[in-house]
C-alpha cells in the first residue's frame, strides 16, 4: 500500500521540489496552496502525513494545525512543519499543538524525505501496539477500525470511540456520564440520551453480536466478554 503525503505550501517552486522527491521515494502526493485548501484536502482525503508550511495565505500553518488536531478525523495524522529559523514562537506554538517534527527553510529535499519516512515508521510502531483483541472483536485504535470475525464495521468516528471504550473496559459498567466525558468530551452530562441513541445504532451495526453490549438498568452499559476472555 502506497502512503499519501499532503504538501500544504504556497510557493509553487517549493511544491514542485517536494513533490518530485516524495514521488521518487515512492509516495503519492497531494498538494494545496493555501491554509483552507490544505485543511479541506486533509479532512476529505485523510493522508498518511502532512508537510505543512507556516506562512500560508488565509490561514497560517499553526491555525491549520490547530484545526486538524481539534477534529477527530484528522487528529492523529502526523504533521511536519516547514519553518524559518527565526520563528521560535511558531515552533513553540506548534509543539503545544502536537506537531510531530520540524524542518527549517532552506532545507535538503533528501532530509525532508527521511523525516517523513521516520514519522511514518514511528506511526506504524504506535499503531501496531494499539491493537486490542477481545474474543472475535479486534480494535485498531491507530487506524480507527474495528472488525468482528474479520469483517470491518462501518462506523462513524464517534461510534468507533464509543465501542472502543466499551471493549477496552470490558466487563465493567460505564455510566452514561462517563461515556459522555470520555467519548464526546463533555465536562458535564448535557443529555444522556445521546449515549442511548448511539448505542442503539451500534447494536444495529453489530448484528448478531449486538447482545455483547449489555444495558445495566439505571447504571449504564457494559461490554460482555466470554468467560475465557482476558
Amino acid at each position: 500500500m502506497v502512503d499519501t503525503i499532503l504538501v500544504v505550501e504556497d510557493e509553487p517552486d517549493v511544491v514542485d521540489l517536494v513533490r518530485y522527491h516524495l514521488h521518487r521515494a515512492g509516495f503519492d502526493v497531494l498538494t494545496a496552496l493555501s491554509g483552507p485548501a490544505g485543511l479541506a484536502t486533509a479532512t476529505e482525503s485523510r493522508p498518511d502525513a502532512i508537510v505543512l508550511d507556516i506562512m500560508l495565505p488565509q490561514m497560517t500553518g499553526i491555525e491549520v494545525c490547530k484545526a486538524l488536531r481539534n477534529a477527530n478525523a484528522t487528529a492523529d495524522i502526523p504533521i511536519l512543519i516547514l519553518t524559518a529559523k527565526a520563528e521560535i514562537s511558531d515552533r513553540i506554538a506548534g509543539l503545544e499543538l502536537g506537531v510531530d517534527d520540524y524542518i527549517t527553510k532552506p532545507f535538503s529535499p533528501r532530509e525532508l524525505v527521511l523525516r517523513v519516512q521516520n514519522l511514518l515508521r514511528r506511526l506504524r510502531a504506535v499503531r501496531k501496539s494499539s491493537v486490542l483483541r477481545v474474543d472475535e472483536f479486534c480494535v485498531d485504535k491507530g487506524n480507527y477500525e474495528i472488525t468482528v470475525r474479520g469483517k470491518r464495521l462501518d462506523l462513524t468516528t464517534t461510534e468507533f470511540k464509543l465501542l472502543a471504550a466499551l471493549v477496552e473496559h470490558r466487563g465493567r459498567t460505564l455510566s452514561r456520564e462517563t461515556l459522555l466525558q470520555d467519548v464526546w468530551g463533555y465536562k458535564s452530562a448535557i443529555d444522556t440520551r445521546t449515549v442511548d441513541t448511539h448505542v442503539r445504532r451500534l447494536r444495529e451495526k453489530l448484528g448478531t453480536a449486538a447482545d455483547r453490549i449489555v444495558t445495566m438498568r439505571g447504571e449504564g452499559y457494559r461490554f460482555l466478554v466470554h468467560q475465557h476472555a482476558v
